[in-house]
């Protein structure tokens, strides 16, 4: 038997303009639902979404991400890049 996901209701508010432009929209729920996730995929992860990232910007940073990945340093809770091939280096 398959269990159906459970879904969260969430409210926000926009302005005027916005609103009248979403207005024309069939399908707005889905329509917002696919914005938000793309939006999502382009968090930049050094800033935690205070900023986003370009297509080409992600790309470049996909392919780097294969040999490395962020660690939150204990101390101050910054994100640091560790190199995958690290004890090559050294």
């Amino acid at each position: 038997m398959c269990k159906k996901k459970r879904e969260e209701v969430i409210s926000f508010k926009v302005d005027e303009e916005l609103g009248r432009q979403l207005k024309d929209i069939p399908n707005r729920s889905e329509f917002i639902r696919s914005a938000i996730a793309l939006a999502l995929k382009r968090v930049c992860p050094l800033c935690h979404g205070q900023g986003s990232l370009s297509d080409l910007q992600k790309m470049y940073l996909d392919d780097f991400l294969k040999d490395h990945r962020f660690v939150q340093a204990d101390e101050d809770k910054e994100n640091v890049l560790i190199c995958s091939h690290r004890a090559e280096h050294e």
